[in-house]
């Protein structure tokens, strides 16, 4: 059931909170330079951003969020958020999404990681939900499916979604180093696997990949904290993002993959201040996760719009009198999911948007 993707179907989105990209673009030239790009500049970016020569690209700044989708809602898109909009205005089927602060991994041998082909193998391979594989992914060369595993079962499904790792490294310019150093992820594990239909992940949009034409739409900066910021841990929308992913791949017979490919981050801003803010967040999660586990979507729910919708209706009505943000949350999700339709219908009748 593998697919062929052609470069043509795929965008690089990033989101820019950095106004100088060169080491970043340059670092990922060899993976890049084949793809178109979009690059998205944080609407409260000031500097002008600094991009090197040799890469297809298009970029948007706040006057054009502001024409898209309007200044009362480009709000939506402060921060790292921004990518977002790279998802909305873009007409391939394919997305690959890296944040500024990643750069291309070593394995433990010292090769290279190509992130985008790893995040094309994942995405043209069927992912396995029904039924654990032990021996991980088992359209992996070499691999295979393990004793037992039901036959009828074993084409898989059409992965949509694939959410890459990290290692982190640590910016010695920032504060706080020795907390930093207690929370890196140094281990490489050097395996993809399915998340099974019915699990939770904690899905960041740091690096992924997925099928736009079938997920989009449930990759929506809904869930905002109150004074968040502008780095990784303070936010919570991307956590929100990745639940509302499982929850409509789980209900319509789709396949999310992890692991494979890894990048390198770079930590950034000072952790006991994002910390802080944090908690907001950290003590909603109690409410967020047993939401996930238990909604029902149902039979109508045929699209994974529907399914954001359904969601978003059931966050109003459990979670809304619970915490304001849920409200919100709520009203973001049905704004999000007729703003995709509209951008959608506007890019079709125009070779720009």
């Amino acid at each position: 059931m593998s697919l062929a993707i052609k470069d043509d179907e795929i965008d690089i989105v990033i989101g820019a909170i950095r106004s100088d990209l060169t080491s970043f673009m340059n670092e990922w030239r060899p993976m890049f330079s084949r793809f178109h790009i979009i690059i998205v500049k944080d609407p409260d970016l000031k500097e002008e951003l600094k991009i090197p020569e040799g890469f297809n690209l298009d970029v948007y700044e706040k006057p054009d969020i502001d024409r898209v989708v309007g200044s009362s809602t480009s709000g939506l898109f402060s921060g790292y958020a921004c990518r977002y909009f790279g998802y909305l205005v873009s007409r391939k089927k394919y997305i690959i999404s890296v944040d500024d602060d990643c750069l291309p991994a070593q394995d433990p041998k010292g090769f290279l990681v190509d992130a985008v082909a790893q995040h094309i193998t994942n995405l043209t391979t069927p992912a396995t939900p029904f039924f654990f594989n032990t021996l991980y992914d088992p359209f992996t060369e070499g691999a295979d499916f393990v004793r037992g595993y039901p036959f009828s079962l074993r084409s898989g499904v059409k992965c949509a979604f694939s959410s890459g790792l990290w290692l982190n490294l640590v910016d010695h310019d920032a504060p706080s180093q020795a907390l930093k150093a207690r929370q890196r992820n140094s281990r490489y594990v050097d395996a993809v696997m399915t998340v099974p239909a019915g699990s939770l992940v904690p899905i960041s949009g740091i690096n992924i990949a997925f099928d736009r034409e079938v997920v989009g739409p449930a990759l929506v900066p809904a869930l905002k904290l109150a004074g968040e910021g502008k780095f990784r841990w303070e936010t919570m929308e991307d956590i929100w993002s990745g639940l509302c992913v499982k929850v409509a791949c789980d209900h319509l017979g789709l396949g999310v993959k992890t692991g494979l490919p890894y990048v390198r981050r770079i930590d950034r801003g000072d952790p006991i201040v994002s910390l802080k803010k944090e908690w907001e967040g950290v003590k909603l999660t109690e409410e967020v996760v047993p939401f996930f586990q238990s909604v029902r979507l149902s039979r109508e729910a045929t699209t994974v719009a529907d399914c954001v919708v359904e969601v978003a209706n059931a966050a109003k009505e459990r979670l809304g009198s619970t915490d304001p943000v849920f409200a919100r949350a709520a009203k973001a999700m049905l704004d999000w999911v007729n703003l995709w339709k509209l951008v959608g219908s506007i890019s079709s009748q125009s070779p720009a948007v």
